[in-house]
């Protein structure tokens, strides 16, 4: 396992990924941040959470509107599709777990 440090939302990261996925996962932090700045940037003051959420949401509706067609997915889902998916929710739980590790209890 590698471990690799990220921005996303001006805070850091450190995200475990398997040896030799350090540039996808940079990569994708990259569009996340992009996004999650872009959500913040239309809808004013957000929490992290939600900026993060926001942020999934933008490039969900990014991925369905490149694939040419509104909001109908194909009911059978393209197995490499499907792998992908997999190691982006594997990530998004392992930020997810960071966040909730990070965040300051009341």
């Amino acid at each position: 396992m590698a471990e690799v440090d990220l921005i996303i939302a001006g805070r850091p990261y450190r995200v475990a990924c398997r040896s030799g996925e350090e540039e996808n996962l940079r990569a994708a932090a990259r569009m996340v941040d992009a996004k999650s700045r872009e959500a913040l940037s239309g809808l004013g003051s957000l929490s992290e959470a939600r900026q993060l959420l926001f942020a999934g949401l933008l490039l969900a509706d990014q991925i369905i509107e490149n694939k040419g067609g509104g909001t109908t997915l194909p009911s059978t889902p393209d197995p490499e599709l499907a792998a992908r998916a997999e190691r982006l929710a594997s990530r998004l739980e392992s930020l997810a777990d960071a966040l909730e590790n990070e965040a300051p209890k009341v």
